[in-house]
This record gives structure tokens, sequence and C-alpha cells, in this order.
């Protein structure tokens, strides 16, 4: 079996079985890309002969390429995923990977604006009131009000938003339900009404002027304009506003499990990363609070 046999098989089991988005299985095809090359396999033979001395090799050049160790695990997570599977159809009789560790992630905090940077007043005068404008705005106030990813939103359907809530298909196609706040509802039917010049039955919620959908790279620079408007952080992003979302959540009361369903996290663990944050925040509150504050 050639390699290019079992590579497209693979492929088609990220989608079918493991029911990956495209973006993931791309990634997942320029890490295996790399790893063959890497390893010179030519023919299914070279994949037996596989084993943790080269993978580990392989690590070795990464790391010496300058790759933070996130990207690196998430390459030998690729390579964990592909082995398995060969180990599951019979090309290989034994797993290179299993002995292999990747390197620890140094643990980085998300960034995020400070609510007094969101402020709404603050926001509401970067928009114009057309079209354009008032998708922006509520582009942005989708992110920071309700957490969603920027490929949720770019693929979001305009039957799945109503008055109270929308419907977010998230990863592997998990549905959640995400609540709104009247704010947003109203920003919602003032979009609508603005949209119908455009297309009056859209199928994507939102639009570009031309009535196509949007797309990421269109989704990313707006967001990251009017971040740099309010904040001089230096990650300005779709994500960013979503860990924003998240903190302020935290930081005025919610608990983990509830963020964790509104984030669409498949465990709590993705989710305690925006405990270092809100810690500071309680910090904070205590030493101005407390009698024998800090800050008093």
């Amino acid at each position: 079996m050639a390699p290019l046999f079992f590579y497209q098989k693979f492929l088609e089991y990220l989608a079918s079985e493991k029911r990956f988005s495209e973006h993931t299985i791309l990634a997942y095809k320029k890490d295996m890309e790399q790893f063959l090359d890497f390893a010179n396999i030519n023919i299914s033979t070279d994949v037996q002969e596989v084993n943790s001395k080269l993978i580990r090799g392989w690590v070795v050049s990464l790391m010496d390429s300058g790759m933070e160790s996130t990207s690196v695990n998430r390459k030998l997570s690729t390579l964990r995923t592909m082995f398995n599977w060969l180990m599951r159809e019979g090309v290989i009789d034994q797993n290179p990977i299993q002995s292999v560790k990747g390197p620890k992630n140094s643990k980085r905090l998300p960034s995020f604006a400070q609510q007094s940077e969101v402020d709404v007043e603050r926001m509401n005068a970067l928009f114009n009131d057309d079209f354009e404008g008032v998708r922006d705005l509520l582009m942005f106030e989708m992110f920071y009000q309700t957490g969603i990813r920027s490929s949720e939103l770019v693929d979001l359907l305009d039957a799945r938003v109503s008055g109270k809530q929308i419907r977010v298909l998230g990863k592997r196609n998990k549905e959640r339900i995400v609540p709104i706040s009247t704010g947003l509802s109203r920003l919602i039917d003032l979009y609508r009404e603005k949209r119908k010049e455009i297309d009056p039955s859209p199928t994507h919620f939102f639009l570009l002027k031309s009535a196509k959908k949007l797309y990421p790279k269109f989704v990313y620079r707006k967001i990251n304009n009017y971040l740099g408007e309010v904040t001089g952080l230096e990650k300005k992003s779709p994500h960013v506003l979503r860990h924003t979302f998240a903190t302020h959540m935290l930081n005025n009361g919610a608990s983990l499990e509830v963020l964790k369903e509104i984030l669409g996290h498949a465990s709590l663990a993705a989710t305690q990363i925006y405990t270092h944050n809100s810690f500071s925040q309680l910090t904070t509150i205590y030493s101005q609070s407390h009698p024998r504050g800090t800050k008093k």
C-alpha cells in the first residue's frame, strides 16, 4: 500500500469518523506532509520502519527551527492520531509514538481587553449607521457578548438567530444554544432591517455588501482594526474578543460550568485557563475591600 493511499484514506477518516472541520483537516494534512518529508517515506514499508527515535529527531528539528512548544505538541497530536489509525487498519503492528513525549508548554494567559476599553458608548462611536456600520458593530458585539468563534460566526445561518438566542454549530458539528441580551437583540433587528436592501432572504446571517457570506480574513481585518481603536493589546483578533467575553463573565460571577457550555468547550480543563485572569481580579477586589487589604 503506497503512502498516498493510506494518506488519503486517513484524511477521509478525519472527515467522516472524527468529523473534523476543513480547517482542522488542512492542518493535519500539513503536519503529515511535513513528517513524511522529514522521514523520507516513499513506500508503505517505510511507515513500518518508523520508530520513536525518528519521531524524537523530528521534534528536535522543529524545536531547533524556533517553533513554539504548543505548535510542536499539536503536530505530535496529529502523528498520534495517524499512528493509532494505522494500527487499527493493520498497516503497522507497533505504535512508534507511544513512548514519545512532547515538550512542556509554557503557560501563557489569554489576552483580553478591559471592560472600560469595550464600553458600549465608546464602541458605538466607532461605527456608522449604514448597513456596513451596523453589521460591523453587530459582528463585534456578537463576539464580545457570546464568545462565538470566528469560524462559527462566518458560518452562522440566518435561521439559527432569534430574538432571544443563537444556535451555534461548533466543532464536530455540535450545536449549543447561547442566550443574547436585549440590547443585542435590538441590534440584530436593526441589522436585519438594513440587510433587506442587500438580500431579503439570505441563507447566512452575516453578509458582505455584495450579498456574499463573510470570509475569515475579512472578519479578522475588521476586528483587528476596531480593537486597535480602543486597546493597546499586541494581539487584536476575534479570538481576543472570545477571551475577553470569557474573562469578563468569570470576573462578574459566572461559573466555570456555565462558561464551558456557552464557549462550547469539550472539557472543563479548556475553560479553566480563564481562572488565572479572574484570580487577578479577585485579588484586586479583596485588597480593596477587606479591612486588612494591602491597598487600604
